[in-house]
């Protein structure tokens, strides 16, 4: 909507000039909206288009019966008669040159260069990080979700812990914090700007995150106590146990890394979109290798060297969770057809 004080046949030749599309009763004055009721003003607030010669308690106004109809307001402003409205509304942005210091005080955020093009790839930015920001939860709390899994399954069947204490913080401070910092540097889709506004009342875990991460979390548990249980099963020392079960536990994490890569539109990008990650999980394997076959840190964690045919039988059940999940995504796609 095209807010403005100059006359109305002024604001109708910019609004076609800018492109702006306005329909029947599309165009207001302020003295129209001097004689509308509030109840009147939220019912015919969405088709506005362009609303002239309107003064700075039209704007409130208008602001207010936008909100009460449920939508995220934004108001862009310069002059002091705009800081009211620019205060009112959800987001306030203010002309960083052109702009008054009321209203960029009363602004959510300024513009430095007043170009408005500057707003979208602000909104682009945001999306970006909030997308980041799920994709870096939703891998920590599933692998800790597994982890959890995994000691409490274990004890519930009566075997010894499958992971001693120093590799348990082995995994989180070390293999688990990498790859989950490189997903945070997830570059934005290209149809980022193509998805409908999320609602102000979403929460982080909405649309399915929650059970997703309880779900999978639970199979990784599930697949961490098996390889456990059948690495113990000809006689094998609880070392070699313990060993399977974290080399498990980690490539199992690592490999999700890339599954939690997966944009809001369902597509995934290449690996090397994201250098960071696949340096992260290079480095996180490295990790790994340094704990099972440097002697020194053999002693440490309490860990033995494993075979090429144990890597086999490790490798061969982490892809599992990351060829489940495609799997179920194929099949709600085709659902959906």
């Amino acid at each position: 909507i095209m807010i403005t004080g100059d006359h109305r046949e002024t604001a109708i030749a910019i609004a076609h000039r800018i492109g702006l599309p306005f329909g029947p009763g599309g165009v207001v004055t302020g003295q129209e909206l001097e004689v509308m009721d509030d109840q009147e003003l939220e019912d015919k607030v969405p088709s506005f288009s362009v609303c002239a010669r309107v003064y700075p308690e039209h704007k409130m106004r208008i602001v207010r019966a936008l909100k009460k109809r449920g939508y995220v307001v934004a108001m862009t402003g310069d002059g002091v008669n705009d800081a009211p409205a620019v205060k009112e509304a959800d987001i306030g942005i203010a002309m960083g040159i052109a702009g008054t210091e009321v209203t960029k005080e009363a602004a959510s955020f300024v513009l430095a260069d007043d170009n408005f093009a500057t707003i979208i790839a602000a909104v682009e930015e945001g999306r970006v990080i909030y997308n980041n920001i799920r994709k870096f939860i939703r891998f920590l709390l599933t692998c800790n979700t597994g982890e959890v899994f995994t000691m409490f399954f274990a004890i519930l069947l009566g075997f010894p812990l499958p992971l001693r204490a120093i590799q348990i913080l082995w995994v989180n401070l070390v293999t688990d914090g990498l790859p989950a910092l490189a997903l945070s540097l997830e570059p934005g889709g290209a149809g980022i700007m193509e998805q409908r506004p999320r609602s102000r009342d979403e929460s982080i875990m909405a649309r399915g995150m929650g059970a997703d991460i309880f779900s999978t979390g639970l199979f990784i548990g599930v697949l961490t106590v098996a390889i456990f249980a059948f690495s113990l099963a000809g006689g094998r020392a609880l070392a070699y146990g313990q060993t399977m079960a974290l080399a498990t536990l980690i490539s199992i994490q690592l490999l999700f890394a890339l599954d939690c890569r997966q944009n809001e539109d369902g597509k995934t990008p290449g690996i090397w979109v994201n250098p960071w990650l696949a340096g992260a999980l290079v480095i996180s394997f490295g990790l790994l290798f340094l704990v099972l076959y440097l002697p020194v840190l053999r002693g440490v964690f309490g860990t033995v060297a494993l075979s090429p045919r144990d890597w086999g039988i490790v490798l061969a059940v982490s892809l599992l969770p990351l060829l489940a999940r495609t799997a179920m995504r194929k099949l709600r796609r085709l659902k959906d057809l």
